[in-house]
């Protein structure tokens, strides 16, 4: 079976779209792959939306997706030289636009209209991922456990930790199952932030401007005193809990910029590396995947807190680039899905019982 996966996360950046081949046993093979990033005044406009933004705004804003994501179903399409009658569907995330699991009822939107999608690309469109796991009693998120026990698990005890915008954890148990998984904290938005606040700059290239600066301790326990980070799980975290307004919320920050980055990154590392401790039940090794990947002084960070008894490494070297990690999960869970398979998340968002996840539109 063929699927495309597609991913927007929350650093705003863009979609990704992934296509996989899987296997009868339900193992991915990835065989293409595009970013397709946002324009500068659609990543500000998803950036600003807020408890007050219009419903004819936020309305707009999934319409205007759907075009975004079938453009991106397009490219990668033509990259791949692949037609639509080799594609069974498009397994579709969609832009979180809000996500508020312990709101009563709690509730989660992820944009992109589906049936715009299959309109647009003529493929049948699998979504609303995380509507059913709420329906079903759980917060909505982390749903990568799932996948990453598909693709990364092993007959080692190891941990997964996703950076986007926010940080999450996957716990693996030795054979592979997914045991545990919850968001830690922040991952790349606050410091994504900075960098666009001080450099002009969509991200701060390798954390090479975190790492110029010097950590300021006395800042750095006042963030780390949030009571999130002693919740233990389930949890769920939207980007906007740990926002630019919750930062500046804090008083006695560093006088200089960079040292309020080499703060913010020291952040992530730290509620990465305290999760892993207190969650992780001494795992062999600790994988790292998504953007954050990529930022060389984030890496270095959290290995030297974890003390080098735990390696760390990238899912690039486990043979899945770690940018196209979470939409290749999304292809994996759109096939199971159209299968009818259910998804235990019961141990990992709090869902009352496993559930096919997801809703299918007809192309």
């Amino acid at each position: 079976m063929r699927m495309i996966g597609l991913m927007s996360g929350t650093s705003l950046d863009g979609v990704d779209a992934v296509m996989a081949d899987f296997d009868a046993r339900g193992h991915p093979r990835p065989c293409g792959h595009v970013h397709s990033p946002y324009s500068a005044e659609l990543a500000t406009a998803l950036r600003n939306i807020n408890a007050d933004s219009p419903l004819d705004h936020l309305l707009a804003l999934d319409a205007r997706l759907a075009g975004v994501y079938a453009a991106a179903v397009e490219s990668l399409l033509h990259a791949t030289g692949s037609t639509r009658r080799e594609v069974s569907a498009i397994a579709l995330h969609g832009q979180t636009l809000w996500h508020a699991p312990l709101s009563d009822p709690p509730v989660t939107c992820q944009a992109g209209d589906p049936s715009r999608l299959a309109e647009a690309t003529g493929l049948p469109v699998v979504a609303d991922f995380r509507q059913r796991d709420l329906a079903a009693g759980g917060v909505g998120a982390p749903l990568a456990p799932v996948f990453h026990a598909a693709l990364l698990g092993g007959e080692q005890r190891r941990c997964v930790v996703n950076v986007g915008g926010v940080a999450n954890l996957s716990v693996l148990a030795a054979g592979g199952r997914a045991e545990a998984g919850f968001d830690t904290g922040p991952g790349n938005a606050l410091m994504d932030a900075g960098a666009r606040r001080y450099l002009d700059s969509a991200f701060d290239r390798d954390g090479a401007w975190a790492a110029s600066g010097q950590v300021d301790s006395a800042f750095l326990a006042r963030l780390l005193a949030d009571p999130y980070f002693q919740r233990p799980p389930p949890k769920s975290l939207d980007v906007s809990t740990f926002d630019p307004r919750w930062l500046d919320a804090h008083a006695g920050q560093p006088a200089q910029p960079v040292d309020r980055q080499a703060t913010l990154l020291a952040l992530t590392a730290e509620t990465i590396a305290a999760a892993v401790e207190r969650w992780g039940g001494g795992p062999r090794d600790v994988v790292i995947t998504g953007g954050g990947a990529a930022n060389t002084a984030l890496c270095r960070a959290l290995d030297h807190r974890l003390g080098g008894e735990r390696p760390l490494r990238t899912s690039d070297e486990l043979g899945i680039p770690a940018l196209q990690v979470e939409a290749l999960g999304f292809a994996w869970l759109g096939r199971a899905t159209l299968l009818g398979e259910p998804v235990d998340l019961t141990a990992i968002t709090g869902a009352r019982r496993p559930t096919v996840l997801g809703g299918i539109y007809p192309a």
